[in-house]
């Protein structure tokens, strides 16, 4: 067992783990954070996208205690309870970017890293971004239209 310190959502975060304990598992099984959903297990996928010091990481592919002493961000703490929806989140709503919901908050967090990374993103950008990041409902058109419209509402914000 390993303690680890974490600020997860903003908050600082104290976990006793054992040292094999994937990022996911810590979040989803130690602080009922589920917003991140395992969905391949060999990241592959995406759907467990979350930000580690403000980068875009598949949480099924890094051990908890690699993220001793970094910033975590969940799905959970892009906009909170009462408050109004992250641009991102936002655009995926206005634009209908989700069908069975599963892959959702991996692929807004993934959109809000292409921000990050690529400012107001085209199309063809996000496309080849989303790369690596899987939905099987949907034929991705609203999914790249709302990471395009969210990055552009995002106004410098993170």
């Amino acid at each position: 067992m390993t303690e680890i310190s974490l600020e997860v959502n903003g908050r600082p975060t104290k976990l006793d783990l054992p040292d094999n304990t994937l990022l996911i598992h810590a979040l989803r099984d130690h602080l009922r954070l589920t917003g991140a959903h395992l969905g391949c297990d060999t990241s592959q996928c995406g759907a467990c996208t979350v930000h580690v010091d403000g980068k875009a990481v598949k949480s099924c592919a890094m051990l908890a205690v690699q993220a001793d002493g970094c910033s975590v961000t969940t799905i959970e703490g892009l906009a909170k309870e009462g408050e109004p929806l992250h641009p991102m989140q936002q655009a995926f709503h206005d634009n209908h970017g989700l069908q069975c919901g599963f892959c959702t908050p991996g692929m807004v967090m993934v959109g809000l890293d292409i921000a990050r990374r690529h400012g107001k993103p085209d199309p063809a950008t996000v496309r080849e971004e989303l790369e690596g990041n899987l939905c099987r409902c949907t034929g991705y058109q609203n999914i790249i239209a709302s990471i395009v419209e969210g990055a552009s509402k995002m106004e410098g914000r993170p």
